[in-house]
């Protein structure tokens, strides 16, 4: 089974797609266009490249379908990169630097500049993760260092007054690490408090719902599944819509450190 929704021959219907690029600006991504990418090291995977410097960002986002005994024995990551491998569903065997971990859907490691990460699909069951990738800003004085958890098990914060709005933070509030990673989740029709105008950057996948996003002053619906890139500046804001189910997404953001001229 393949998370890509990449299609052999001819369809029934009249070619469409929901996506919006606007490089350097905003973009959204509908799965049903996504294509694989071929990227040395990942074995018996699908991967797919969303977030990239072709689109704007600084950042690159992947998601990985990761097939029985799947895996990445050359390594995920570089000298001043640092990485996050997020598990979607299914479990796997993460390695970092000499370290292992035994990762079920909601894990995640964080892999500082240097320590590539290694993964090994044992499980026999298909697997879905999200990776991203950034050049690592240095402060003096400060290292950061490996960090995993499971978001699954983790206590939601109410985000800015909001109750019907909560976040889950991966990382430590700690000024080593230049990015951190959120879960932010919507009631069905909660919203944010104020479109948002700022200088950091996000790429963030939809992991449930559905909402219509505020993009640089565009209405646009996102639902699960999608991909979002907002880059600096662009206003961003989104209310969720739908029945029942809670709008939420996964995403970085750059932070802890001042503009560098």
């Amino acid at each position: 089974m393949s998370y890509l929704n990449n299609v052999v021959g001819y369809r029934k219907d009249l070619l469409s797609n929901r996506s919006v690029v606007k490089k350097n600006n905003y973009a959204l991504l509908d799965p049903d266009g996504l294509v694989k990418n071929v990227i040395p090291g990942f074995e018996n995977c699908d991967i797919t490249i969303l977030g990239s410097p072709k689109l704007g960002a600084s950042f690159v986002d992947y998601l990985v379908t990761i097939y029985a005994d799947g895996k990445n024995e050359l390594g995920f990551g570089a000298e001043g990169v640092e990485t996050l491998f997020y598990l979607l569903d299914g479990s796997l065997v993460v390695k970092a630097g000499d370290q292992s971990y035994s990762l079920h859907k909601g894990g995640f490691v964080y892999c500082p500049p240097g320590t590539k990460l290694y993964f090994h699909n044992e499980s026999g069951e298909v697997a879905k993760a999200f990776m991203y990738k950034r050049v690592y800003m240095r402060l003096e004085g400060f290292e950061p260092y490996v960090v995993t958890g499971n978001t699954e098990s983790m206590e939601w914060t109410i985000y800015e007054g909001m109750e019907d709005v909560l976040i889950k933070d991966f990382l430590p509030k700690d000024l080593a690490f230049d990015c951190n990673f959120h879960i932010l989740s919507f009631k069905p029709g909660a919203s944010h408090g104020y479109i948002e105008t700022h200088v950091q950057e996000h790429g963030a996948y939809c992991l449930s719902g559905q909402g219509m996003y505020n993009l640089d002053n565009d209405w646009i619906p996102v639902q699960k599944g999608d991909y979002i890139f907002m880059s600096a500046y662009s206003l961003q804001a989104c209310y969720a819509v739908g029945r029942g189910e809670d709008f939420a997404y996964v995403y970085s953001k750059d932070c802890n450190r001042d503009v560098t001229l």
